[in-house]
């Protein structure tokens, strides 16, 4: 886990497999906003292949939020061919022989914390750039 996480207090995980229902094992919070990061996991291995979020903060220090939230976003978010990823994230993981994910969420914005979500996003695809040279592959940019 990278550091800057650690002060999140609002924090759970689940795993998935593509032969599970991303909308029913995602426990993430439709009301919460913050970012989402997804590594592929190999036995005892993990590997960080993606940092998402939700939520904008406004010039007058409020939270935009999309409806649905972090929940929202993990589990009907675009990625791979313009579909939601509760179908294109089962398709790659085929693709790629990935047999689980496990995704971790944070409330960024909240009524203990004030972090921009994009901005949290932003430090963990920073030092992932700095230790690896490139993006996670699942991140085409940022």
């Amino acid at each position: 886990m990278y550091k800057e996480l650690k002060k999140f207090k609002t924090t759970n995980t689940f795993t998935f497999t593509p032969d599970d229902a991303l909308e029913e094992v995602c426990n993430a919070p439709e009301s919460g906003n913050g970012i989402f990061v997804v590594y592929a996991v190999d036995g005892e291995e993990k590997e960080l292949i993606m940092v998402g979020s939700t939520g904008t903060v406004q010039n007058d220090g409020t939270l935009k939020s999309k409806n649905g939230g972090l929940y929202d976003k993990i589990v009907n978010g675009h990625q791979f061919a313009k579909t939601g990823r509760k179908y294109s994230w089962p398709a790659q993981m085929k693709k790629e022989d990935i047999s689980r994910l496990e995704v971790v969420w944070y409330e960024t914005f909240n009524a203990k914390n004030k972090v921009i979500p994009t901005f949290a996003e932003g430090n963990v695809l920073q030092n992932f750039l700095d230790e690896n040279g490139k993006l996670p592959r699942w991140n085409v940019a940022f």
